[in-house]
């Protein structure tokens, strides 16, 4: 069989040299949100306690607090140090950021329901406070266990495990055009 200018036709490459359909890059939107919600709860969270520290009245140390007020504040910072780590590496894409931010939000919210039992404060005063938004903190507990709820639920969410994991397929050799492999034995 010949060409249609009489040279022979070409006969196809061998098997195997095709090029696979480029992987598509998943979305990285629940990743990224659950990241900036857990930069608001991370500045929420490690707002409670620094501010407790700096009104510590004079004469008056941390060895004076009952250990469960101890452990509360610890609560707080943990869980602002594991949502800013988990914000920060979310953003590198990096898989232990979703893993940070799912601890990081399990803790906050911890700390905001151990409160009442830490300075044994009973719960319906401790909910009135939180609900009627009347001072500060009630807001920024408030707000420290929404923007965590909703942080949890988007670094657990599938899409967002699916986005840090991704990695680009590696660029495949370009094989020159007419050229086929050598032929062995002749």
């Amino acid at each position: 069989m010949t060409g249609p200018y009489g040279y022979p036709a070409q006969q196809p490459g061998p098997p195997g040299f095709g090029y696979p359909a480029p992987q598509a890059k998943p979305s990285g939107a629940t990743a990224i949100i659950a990241a900036v919600l857990g930069l608001v709860g991370a500045l929420a969270s490690g707002f409670i306690p620094i501010r407790y520290f700096i009104e510590l009245p004079s004469g008056f140390s941390l060895s004076n607090l009952p250990g469960f007020a101890l452990v509360e504040l610890v609560l707080y910072l943990v869980a602002a140090l594991f949502l800013l780590m988990g914000a920060l590496t979310t953003f590198f894409r990096s898989l232990i950021g979703a893993i940070l931010l799912i601890l990081g939000s399990l803790l906050a919210i911890l700390a905001v329901v151990l409160e009442p039992i830490a300075f044994r404060v009973p719960y319906r005063i401790h909910l009135d406070i939180l609900l009627r938004f009347a001072t500060f903190d009630g807001v920024l507990r408030l707000a420290m266990v929404v923007f965590g709820l909703v942080a949890l639920l988007l670094a657990v969410l599938p899409p967002t495990f699916r986005y840090l994991r991704w990695r680009p397929a590696p660029v495949q050799p370009y094989r020159p055009q007419n050229q086929f492999p050598q032929q062995g034995g002749w």
